[in-house]
C-alpha cells in the first residue's frame, strides 16, 4: 500500500497542458497508470493513441474530443470512454481550465502519434 502526497509530486508540460502522474509504474503498478492534467483554454493535446483504453472524467471546463474522425463536445461532470488504438485529440473550448483525470489501461503507458512515430512525453507514467 502507498499514500502518496500529490502537492509533492512532479510536475511536467507540453504547451497548454499541465500534467501530473497521481499514480502509474513508478509507484509498482504493472496494469494501469492515473494522470491529472490541466488543459488552458485555447490549448489541446497533440493527436495520439495508445494500445490501451483511457478513461477520462472531466471535473472542470469544457472541450471537445475528435475520436477516429467523430467530434464529441463535453462539459463539467462528465466520463469520456477511449477505445485502445484510437486516435484522438482534446481540445479545451471554453474560457476557463479544462481540469481532467486520465486512467489508462498501461504502464507506463506508450502513446505515439497517429501515424505511428513515438510521441515522447516529459513525464512518466
Amino acid at each position: 500500500m502507498s499514500i502518496i502526497r500529490n502537492a509533492e509530486l512532479p510536475r511536467a508540460s507540453l504547451p497548454g497542458i499541465d500534467h501530473v502522474t497521481l499514480a502509474g509504474s513508478i509507484n509498482g503498478l504493472q496494469r494501469f497508470s492515473v494522470w491529472k492534467q490541466t488543459i488552458a483554454p485555447g490549448a489541446a493535446s497533440p493527436p495520439h493513441r495508445h494500445d490501451c483504453e483511457e478513461v477520462i472524467v472531466v471535473q472542470a471546463g469544457r472541450g471537445r474530443l475528435l475520436l477516429d474522425g467523430g467530434e464529441y463536445d463535453f462539459g463539467p461532470d462528465t466520463t469520456l470512454i477511449v477505445p485502445p488504438d484510437a486516435s484522438h485529440q482534446l481540445f479545451n473550448t471554453g474560457s476557463e481550465a479544462l481540469e481532467i483525470i486520465a486512467v489508462l489501461g498501461m504502464t507506463p503507458v506508450e502513446v505515439v502519434f497517429p501515424d505511428g512515430a513515438p510521441l515522447p512525453l516529459p513525464w512518466a507514467s
